[in-house]
């Protein structure tokens, strides 16, 4: 659904009438959703499935092929959730936090991979979803749930939110602030280095059609994989902190 359109339905006044690019829509009732970020998610999504469907069809108790390169990825994942959250606490969110990691890592690869352009759709064109805007803000605002839950089901709603005011309580609306501001950057950041990185290549390949645009798709897989670790990394540490409490060292 676009950010906007929702933000209008709410309000008196519009925000905003300008819409950046086409879309390929889906009607779904009175709602408008982005058909071509389905539609890639749901590749990414199947690709996954179908790399753990392969690693543990057949488990041997000497791992190899499939099975070695996930349960290397697995243990991968647990050491960036041990680091950031804890060795007590950091378990439970070994799932969520490889999710994040395999998702947007998948998808950043399939930008720069896959040639969507090929594929002609009635309106607009597919690309990887973490290069639209509400991809991004879904993981940012999931990640967001999922922090507040942390802290909120470790030391209660008004023992959470009691952590506001310490160590003094006029720093409270700051730490509201904070709070409210870490899913933006996690957003545009993954938003504007992906969105970047596939306008750079995709004006090189007109000019410059072989040779050039060769290494910055090589550059791309590599700031893919990095911007896919930075979020995964400062959501389990948003975690981690809200596990400890609000500027509190966690180990």
């Amino acid at each position: 659904m676009q950010m906007l359109e929702f933000f209008n339905a709410i309000n008196c006044f519009p925000l905003a009438s300008l819409e950046v690019g086409q879309h390929f829509y889906w009607e779904l009732g009175n709602l408008r959703v982005h058909g071509q970020i389905f539609l890639t998610s749901w590749f990414v999504i199947a690709v996954l499935m179908l790399g753990a469907i392969l690693a543990t069809t057949n488990v041997q108790r000497i791992p190899s092929g499939m099975q070695n390169f996930m349960e290397f990825v697995l243990e991968f994942v647990r050491n960036l959730a041990k680091d950031q959250i804890g060795e007590k606490e950091y378990r439970p969110w070994v799932p969520f936090v490889g999710t994040l990691f395999l998702f947007i890592f998948v998808s950043n690869w399939s930008g720069a991979l896959v040639p969507w352009k090929l594929i002609e759709l009635p309106a607009g064109e597919l690309t990887a979803p973490t290069s639209d805007i509400n991809t991004t803000i879904a993981l940012a605002l999931l990640t967001s749930g999922a922090y507040f839950y942390a802290g909120m089901s470790k030391k209660g709603v008004v023992g959470y939110f009691a952590d506001y005011a310490k160590p003094v309580p006029f720093l409270a609306p700051f730490r509201v602030i904070e709070d409210f501001t870490k899913p933006l950057s996690l957003s545009f950041r993954l938003f504007g280095n992906v969105l970047a990185d596939e306008l750079v290549v995709a004006v090189l390949v007109f000019l410059v059609p072989l040779f050039v645009p060769l290494p910055l798709m090589v550059l791309g897989l590599f700031l893919g994989s990095i911007q896919a670790l930075i979020f995964a990394t400062l959501a389990a540490n948003y975690i981690g902190e809200a596990l400890e409490g609000h500027g509190e060292e966690h180990h």
